[in-house]
């Protein structure tokens, strides 16, 4: 059984495959070790450290990700890998602990950055003016 999932933060995107497998686990066809940052991998694999090692050593997850920085694609891999563990296991106790250890794993983060108006620096902030 092979399962599709995907997973969003910001302007990242995220589509991880979930297989029949020895534990192997590839972000953008590398191996999850050799990821960088140290945080963004760690944050990858949070999923892993909330199921059980026998559920991770019996599949292989491969996670193509797009689009935003280094924080941003980590959040999107996380939930796409929690995702298609709960799909391909199909297990309500595993969807219950996920969504009780954090809700982002399994939703999305649909938060974007405001676009910069005319009048301003920014998104809000105004060009200061003063009268001397």
């Amino acid at each position: 059984m092979v399962t599709n999932t995907s997973g969003k933060k910001k302007t990242a995107v995220a589509r991880a495959t979930v297989s029949e497998g020895t534990g192997r686990v590839r972000i953008n066809a590398e191996p999850v070790e050799l990821v960088g940052p140290e945080q963004a991998r760690l944050k990858m694999l949070e999923p892993f450290r909330i199921a059980d090692d026998e559920l991770r050593n019996s599949i292989d997850i491969d996670v193509t990700v797009s689009g935003g920085g280094f924080a941003g694609q980590a959040d999107a891999a996380r939930t796409a890998i929690a995702r298609g563990l709960v799909e391909y296991t199909n297990d309500p106790e595993l969807r219950d602990t996920f969504m009780s250890f954090d809700r982002s794993l399994l939703v999305n983060d649909v938060r974007q950055s405001e676009s910069k108006k005319w009048g301003g620096p920014g998104a809000r902030a105004r060009y200061q003016k003063s009268y001397r």
